[in-house]
């Protein structure tokens, strides 16, 4: 056994094949890139399916987490009995080869019989676990492997392996803001899948430098193509569920049954958000809206002027494009975050092109911080961009609702709509008790007996500064008794009792826990 003098400089066994530090950091650099937009990626190709939320995202940022580390843990043991620049090659190689096959086994998953009748939790694990998993761990070989044939010195061991994660971060950084500002807006997340796929199949080619040995070039670019080939023709038949593929939402319309009436149904992701009968705008499929309107008819009686009224979020546009036709005096201005919402209302939804509906497209929150629409007040704000999946929770806050009471008339009323549980669920019950901070009254509408019973429904609160006359509101929602009403007011005293049971949580910038109070009905939907 040999003994290294002292002072003498220990090294490493040298690699013939390895790479120079710049490659290096070019290729680690290029897999945290991919890395990066896959799980950026991942929250567009899992939302038609199982929505987009906190327990979303964090199944998505735990299951790439844990590919990585496997991936890591994997590629570091690969590296020590293996570290050539064939298999640097062929990680790169397979890493592109499993994503492509992410749009396969999204088909393959999503698709399966069994999962669907699943409670929505577990789906959205499962889903991301079989479609992510397997290609983020074999991307997370590729670092401890680049790492192992770029050290050659211990004296240098430190400013190597700092170097390399160095670039690994600033790929992360790149493929981050890429994907967010960028690419998703300009290719979709199918083409961006095909992107990253071939990237790191050329890059894997060229780490590998397969042409230097014939028989390994024809037999590996046999190979690759043979499986490429493949995944072409399975991955070919994947269809992304969208129409329209927008910065925020996966679009579609779906032609549906509703009332024994055939209607288009809005998808915005996982759920329905309006129904719309192109040559019927006085149509109104929802309860809700028929609350909402309900309540527009109630102002209107007790003011002798033209309404404002302001809608944040647009949808289908089915309440604004009703009170269009059968109020033409009304000023209807709508906050409408997506641009592509806002035309997909138009065609193919049938909305009017000389529509007197003004549309902001901005988040309602920015709408109100920065004086609105030139300052105007408004006779009603209408909140409708809640579901029971995903909550926008700065437009639940009390500083949210302070902005709103801002710009309401005297005695004018902010309305919105929210889906909970009565039962189990604690949204409903925080965000009224918000109101309460803001507004002398709160006004909670159900729809038939669903306050007395069990189970996910949509209520309408109804917050202002002067008491809603509830005798008046029955006269004019029943039209003098010609119709029956939709909203039932619920007693005081058992909204009072609601009120005060549990937490009594009020929501703020500070603390506005709304993924975690609407979990109960997340946990339960299917």
């Amino acid at each position: 056994m040999s003994a290294t003098k002292k002072g003498s400089t220990a090294t490493l066994p040298a690699v013939s094949t390895s790479p120079g530090l710049w490659k290096a950091n070019a290729l680690v650099f290029t897999s945290n890139v991919c890395i990066m937009v896959i799980e950026l990626v991942a929250g567009r190709i899992l939302a038609p399916y199982v929505g987009v939320s906190l327990y979303t995202w964090t199944s998505i940022i735990g299951v790439v987490l844990a590919g990585i580390s496997l991936g890591n843990y994997l590629g570091g043991k690969i590296a020590d009995l293996y570290a050539s620049r064939q298999v640097l090659g062929a990680a790169f190689i397979l890493s592109g080869l499993a994503t492509a096959s992410i749009l396969l086994s999204t088909k393959v998953v999503t698709g399966a019989s069994f999962l669907p009748s699943m409670f929505l939790m577990n789906r959205i694990i499962i889903y991301t676990a079989l479609v992510f998993f397997i290609p983020t761990c074999i991307m997370g070989t590729i670092t401890p492997i680049v790492v192992k044939l770029s050290l050659h010195n211990l004296q240098e061991t430190g400013h190597t392996v700092g170097t390399i994660y160095a670039y690994a971060a600033l790929g992360s950084i790149v493929g981050t803001f890429g994907t967010g500002f960028f690419l998703m807006a300009t290719f979709g997340t199918r083409n961006i899948i095909w992107m990253v796929a071939a990237v790191m199949v050329v890059a894997g080619l060229l780490a590998g430098r397969y042409w230097e040995s014939l028989r390994r070039g024809i037999f590996g670019v046999a190979l690759i193509g043979l499986v490429a080939g493949s995944f072409l023709v399975w991955g070919s038949q994947f269809k992304a569920p969208c129409m329209i593929e927008s910065n925020y939402f996966c679009i579609r319309i779906d032609e549906s049954t509703l009332q024994g009436r055939p209607v288009k149904a809005l998808a915005l992701d996982h759920l329905i958000h309006s129904y719309v009968i192109p040559d019927e705008p006085t149509f109104l499929g929802y309860e809700y809206e028929q609350i909402f309107n309900e309540l527009a008819s109630y102002t209107a009686s007790q003011r002798n002027a033209t309404l404002d009224l302001l809608f944040i979020g647009g949808g289908g546009y089915t309440f604004p494009r009703s009170l269009e036709v059968t109020h033409p005096d009304y000023s209807l201005t709508v906050v409408e975050i997506d641009p592509q919402v806002t035309e997909t209302a138009f065609n193919p939804l049938g909305l009017n092109p000389n529509t007197r509906v003004v549309t902001h497209n901005e988040d309602g929150r920015f709408f109100f911080l920065h004086n609105g629409d030139g300052g105007r007040k408004y006779d009603l704000v209408f909140g409708d961009a809640f579901n029971d999946l995903s909550v926008p929770y700065h437009l639940t806050t009390l500083e949210f609702s302070q902005l709103v009471k801002a710009q309401l008339k005297e005695n004018g009323m902010y309305v919105a709509n929210i889906i909970d549980d009565v039962k189990d669920g604690e949204f409903l019950q925080a965000f009224m008790n918000t109101q309460a901070q803001a507004f002398n009254y709160v006004t909670l509408f159900s729809i038939g007996n669903a306050f007395d019973s069990s189970g996910a429904s949509t209520y309408v609160v109804a917050a202002s500064d002067q008491p809603i006359d509830l005798v008046r509101y029955q006269q004019v929602a029943s039209e003098g008794g010609r119709r029956s009403v939709v909203g039932r007011p619920v007693p005081a005293p058992s909204v009072k009792d609601f009120l005060n049971r549990g937490r009594r949580l009020v929501l703020t910038d500070d603390f506005v826990p709304v993924d975690n109070l609407v979990a109960p009905i997340l946990a339960r939907s299917k």
